[in-house]
């Protein structure tokens, strides 16, 4: 064989090489117990035959492995869509300064190892509800070109709002009339958010001072000049009548719970008829008193996996101190029970729960099931809104969310029954995102070193 013959065959083995690296190896899960995110009961005995990055088959009769497939043994474990967390701000796209105001930074080394924790821990979709857009885009394009080891990232980039009001620092659109914003959302736009992130919130409640409001008029404008270019919206409001007001202005779906105070069934009532997705993010609030408090639950497997030691002393040792000096702290600790009840009463009336934490990391996640599930939620339930609930806020539930024929084989593996013990989601087995296997063992986790 000449020379030019030897390289070109050397470029075809390559190349097969690498086609090859990145082609999907169908697996067939066996035996196992099947909770596929709609609600329906528990199929035992189930299998699922994934080809390509989709599920092909589901049932209870025998499926036939196609040759050269990856057989998984099912048998007493427990086989549940990928978890959700509809309400992140990723590591790394963000930093306080030395006064304490929030700066724009690009820590990828950051953001990475809060995603890596993210797949760790079962989570296999996030929504990122505003960060430096050249931080979460930069990222988002390396997860959908399968460069990095990453969740599904949908992003809003820079949130959309009213100078002086909620989340209007470095890297927000900041718009104050119509049509004279249009300029400076079609700039927000090019840069392909998934959803669009507003804020509606005046503040004047707990510890926090009055701050300018976003015009009902410039917000209704906003949310259908978006709407028009097929960009769904959400919005962050802590109180009912500022949650009313966005829905009546045509939002799509709501970024938190009423935290404020209690709803009324009124309002339980409206959610249950318009069926508004409203993120939970109970984490957040209930975080600060839990370190407080307890800050024994950072010994646990799931945070010692994904958290430095020095973080976790850190936040154990000075973060616990300035936590519970905060009076912040204390007036969370009270509301939180509330926000609960307020979320299981909307839940009651029909209304549409996405599983969100507003903070990023994985065990997040468990903690928020955990809290959907002391607040009167059964657990079956909670799984529900952990994933297939998610990718109904993220219109996206003909292709997420559930084990179902056609949809993208995201899914996680367990020990144990989740719907008998919620902690049990946390006894993982295997993580697969579209198809393919995660091998947790080489993600850049502090387990790992």
């Amino acid at each position: 064989m000449g020379t030019e013959h030897k390289t070109l065959a050397l470029l075809l083995s390559c190349l097969a090489a690498a086609i090859g690296a990145q082609a999907h190896a169908d697996i067939l899960i066996e035996n196992v117990n099947l909770i596929d995110g709609t609600g329906r009961p528990t199929v035992k005995g189930a299998s699922v035959l994934i080809e390509g990055d989709r599920i092909s088959q589901v049932g209870v009769a025998k499926i036939k492995a196609p040759s050269g497939a990856e057989r998984i043994d099912g048998r007493g474990k427990y086989l549940a869509p990928g978890f959700m967390d509809l309400h992140v701000h990723l590591q790394g796209g963000t930093k306080i300064s030395k006064d304490g105001l929030r700066q724009v930074n690009s820590d990828r080394k950051a953001g990475l190892q809060a995603l890596h924790s993210y797949l760790y821990s079962g989570v296999t979709t996030v929504f990122d509800a505003g960060n430096n857009p050249d931080h979460i885009f930069a990222l988002r394009a390396e997860e959908r070109d399968e460069k990095i080891h990453s969740p599904r990232i949908f992003a809003t980039g820079g949130i959309v709002t009213y100078p002086g009001s909620h989340g209007s620092f470095e890297g927000a659109t900041l718009v104050d009339d119509w049509p004279e914003a249009i300029p400076a959302l079609d700039e927000h736009i090019a840069r392909k958010p998934d959803i669009l992130k507003l804020t509606l919130e005046e503040r004047g409640w707990g510890a926090r001072p009055m701050i300018p409001l976003l015009p009902l008029d410039l917000l209704e404008n906003i949310v259908q000049y978006y709407n028009d270019h097929g960009i769904r919206t959400t919005i962050h409001t802590a109180g009912e009548r500022r949650a009313r007001q966005a829905i009546f202005a045509g939002v799509d779906t709501l970024a938190h719970p009423v935290i404020v105070g209690p709803i009324t069934e009124a309002f339980a009532r409206l959610m249950g008829a318009k069926k508004i997705p409203m993120v939970t993010t109970l984490t957040i609030g209930e975080n600060y008193a839990r370190l407080a408090e307890y800050p024994e639950y950072l010994d646990q497997a799931l945070y010692q996996a994904v958290l430095p030691h020095d973080e976790i002393e850190r936040l154990q040792g000075e973060v616990r101190e300035e936590y519970a000096e905060r009076s912040w702290t204390w007036w969370m600790k009270i509301m939180t029970p509330i926000a609960q009840e307020n979320v299981r009463m909307i839940h009651a009336a029909g209304g549409i729960l996405a599983l969100g934490t507003d903070q990023t990391i994985g065990p997040a996640v468990h903690r928020e099931m955990e809290l959907l599930v002391a607040a009167g939620i059964p657990t079956s339930e909670v799984i529900r809104i952990a994933t297939l609930n998610g990718a109904i806020f993220l219109g996206k539930e003909r292709e997420l969310g559930s084990i179902e024929i056609g949809k993208l084989a995201d899914m996680v593996l367990l020990e144990a029954d989740p719907i008998a013990d919620i902690d049990n989601a946390k006894r993982i087995v295997q993580v697969i995102k579209g198809g393919k296997i995660i091998d947790r063992s080489k993600l850049d986790l502090p387990v790992n070193e």
